[in-house]
């Protein structure tokens, strides 16, 4: 399952939704803002989406990950909106009947979805400017 969320992410929820009797691993990735990008000081970040687009292409990942690799359960969540340094931006989570599996789906998922979801972020800086990133970090 892929979702967006305006609000915190609760990771324990979406881990629990991984949760899989079968699995015997279980792997998740959380990204977390970070104070600083390209030698600049960042104070924020704003993630903003074709909310529609992003859900149905979230979605396909997941559907991806699930018929290429033999794992038992996926989600991923996205924030958007305004987020705060150490606040998390996205999650990642896996259960599989062996970790290798459950290693490569997570890792599948998230940098494709970094690449392939319309989701924008705008980065606040400490002198006061703002600048679009690339989602390919």
């Amino acid at each position: 399952m892929f979702t967006l969320s305006e609000k915190a992410i609760d990771a324990a929820a979406l881990k629990s939704q991984t949760h899989d009797p079968q699995s015997g691993g279980f792997v998740c990735f959380e990204g977390w803002v970070r104070n600083h990008n390209n030698g600049k000081i960042v104070t924020a970040l704003h993630y903003s989406a074709h909310e529609k687009l992003a859900l149905q292409v979230g979605q396909d990942i997941i559907e991806q990950a699930q018929s290429r690799f033999d794992i038992n359960q996926a989600v991923c969540c996205h924030r958007l909106g305004e987020l705060l340094i150490g606040d998390m931006a996205i999650w990642v989570g896996v259960s599989a009947n062996h970790r290798r599996a459950a290693f490569e789906a997570c890792e599948f998922i998230l940098e494709t979805v970094k690449k392939e979801v319309p989701i924008w972020k705008n980065e606040h800086y400490q002198d006061g400017e703002t600048g679009w990133v690339e989602n390919d970090q």
